[in-house]
């Protein structure tokens, strides 16, 4: 497996310079090195919640936030199986594996997209996730491309997290993208008397209940506009209850 010259390029640009982020470089020069039209980094600072850290604007961070939002969709399958799952052509994903994103999926005029687990050893830190407007698979140089970079995505993680004892303690305000998401729940958990599971749960269903991002909500939350009161045995959208 060998680097293109465009990868080679943005491997060199990982590494970021003056202001504190996880990463540097441009992620829209990324996408058009792969051929594709979005691309977005997410990891697990806690082994559960995603937390988009480097991302190309628009449909990558709304795909993003719709597959947290739901707990579905081919991000969260490679973070499960920590295999890639490749999907060149939405339109022939059998209804029933992600009913709730397809539709939107759609809506984004996303056709293929294909996710990545950053993996070191066993554990899978978090996901490359790539989408494009046409169907179609990779090309070979792309694939080998997107392997590479996330094993680099790895090694530049590693890098950057010695010597804190987890990425969720890091000062730097762009490395968390949901960071509001972590302080929303402790809130709900408190007013509405339930687990941080659960409250985590709470936030997420009332954001797929009225169409807006979670991180939105969290926001709410946060700022003290909007209370998850008493509201712990109330039922979600995704199958359970709330308690």
């Amino acid at each position: 497996m060998s680097t293109s010259v465009g990868m080679a390029a943005v491997l060199d640009g990982l590494r970021p310079r003056g202001a504190p982020r996880l990463l540097g470089g441009d992620p829209a020069a990324c996408a058009g090195v792969l051929g594709v039209d979005g691309i977005a980094v997410s990891l697990l600072p806690d082994g559960k919640v995603g937390e988009p850290v480097w991302a190309t604007p628009g449909p990558s961070l709304r795909l993003e936030d719709l597959q947290f939002t739901l707990g579905q969709g081919p991000g969260v399958e490679a973070l499960a199986s920590g295999g890639h799952v490749l999907e060149p052509d939405v339109d022939r994903v059998d209804a029933g594996r992600w009913p709730a994103l397809l539709p939107e999926l759609r809506t984004l005029r996303i056709a293929a997209v294909f996710c990545f687990p950053l993996l070191t050893g066993r554990v899978c830190m978090g996901v490359l996730t790539l989408h494009r407007r046409t169907p179609g698979p990779l090309s070979d140089t792309a694939m080998d491309d997107a392997l590479i970079l996330a094993g680099a995505l790895v090694s530049m993680v590693l890098d950057n997290a010695a010597g804190q004892e987890d990425l969720a303690t890091s000062e730097a305000p762009s490395v968390l993208y949901r960071a509001a998401v972590h302080q929303a729940t402790g809130m709900i958990s408190v007013q509405a008397g339930v687990t941080l599971a659960q409250a985590l749960l709470l936030l997420r269903a009332h954001a797929y209940r009225y169409g807006r991002p979670v991180l939105e909500v969290a926001e709410d939350v946060v700022a003290r506009r909007l209370h998850f009161r008493d509201c712990g045995s109330q039922p979600d959208p995704f199958g359970g209850k709330g308690t």
